[in-house]
């Protein structure tokens, strides 16, 4: 390559720490960067010189000044921010992490807000902002229900909605609930897990408590939803991939004046008995191009828990013959 196609950039930063918070404090980073854009990074006392053919110098320049955008809006830079930061230098696209880092919800004393970490994950808060109902499907650890529960309770402190009702089939309900002690609460209790956790993962305990308490926030299986309409609700169905057909219907036709809907599930996990369809199958297929319904389907690489689980889920898909 001759040397016309080649350049040098020099980026200085207020401080060496505040540059080495732009790779997220690990120096590792850096060769990933240099690896998926073919230029050297070296960096001193607060600047890092850029070295390489022009084009990919002009990308990894990118990078840190879309890196720096995101730290000045108050972001955390992790390994993860900085790998996406490189990927969507190398492939144009408009979704940066300075972009993520511009939606804070729950912005609670003392906890960091919740961002979005993947171009998909603010899609899909975008899409709950603008429709009446949202279906986030995908595999788990993809942030659906999280995040769907974190713009419930901050439309909630906005007083946009007056109440929000979580909920999620109990798909063992028929035989093995019997033998559980206890009245019919306290049975299916461990079925609502996973909602509670995530409720006082944002919420601190004596306020969440206290939403518990007032009906503020109800947490109840699926069967607990009919005959009822839920007006000014955000209503969250978790595990829709259990629902059977007339569940998912009868959990649509709930919603009320002035509320909203948002509908999670993995379609590659349904633990329904053999010969029952899915109820969120069925909805994929009849919803389809409705006005107000948006469908934003995440992917493994959305997936936001321990790296590992990004791994274990390609392994088992790869291992079942599936795309």
């Amino acid at each position: 390559m001759s040397d016309d196609n080649r350049a040098e950039i020099k980026l200085e930063f207020d401080t060496p720490q505040f540059l080495q918070s732009l790779f997220a404090n690990e120096p590792r980073n850096l060769a990933y960067l240099e690896t998926k854009l073919g230029v050297v990074a070296v960096t001193r006392d607060g600047w890092v010189l850029l070295s390489g053919p022009s084009d990919q110098v002009e990308r990894a320049k990118s990078v840190f000044h879309d890196l720096e955008q995101a730290r000045r809006n108050g972001a955390d830079i992790s390994t993860r921010d900085f790998h996406l930061s490189v990927d969507v230098a190398v492939d144009g696209s408009d979704v940066k992490v300075a972009k993520l880092a511009e939606v804070r919800l729950l912005g609670l004393r003392g906890r960091k807000p919740v961002v979005p970490r993947t171009p998909h994950q603010l899609e899909y808060l975008r899409a709950i902002e603008k429709n009446d109902v949202v279906f986030g499907l995908g595999p788990a650890g993809t942030g659906k229900t999280y995040l769907a529960m974190a713009m419930a309770l901050t439309m909630l402190k906005k007083r946009l909605i007056g109440r929000v009702v979580l909920t999620r089939p109990a798909v063992e309900a028929g035989e093995a609930l019997g033998f559980l002690p206890g009245d019919l609460k306290e049975k299916v209790a461990p079925y609502l897990r996973p909602l509670y956790d995530a409720l006082h993962d944002m919420l601190d305990p004596e306020e969440g408590q206290r939403y518990l308490e007032d009906g503020t926030i109800e947490i109840a299986p699926l069967a607990f939803m009919r005959g009822r309409t839920l007006a000014r609700s955000f209503v969250i169905l978790d595990e829709a991939q259990n629902t059977t057909r007339e569940q998912m219907f009868m959990t649509l036709t709930r919603l009320g004046e002035g509320s909203r809907m948002v509908i999670t599930g993995d379609g590659s996990q349904i633990d329904l008995k053999p010969g029952q369809a899915s109820g969120l199958a069925e909805a994929e297929r009849a919803l389809q191009g409705i006005e107000s319904v948006e469908f934003i389907r995440f992917s493994k690489g959305d997936i936001v828990r321990h790296p590992v689980v990004a791994r274990i889920v390609e392994a088992y898909e790869s291992h079942r013959g599936k795309p």
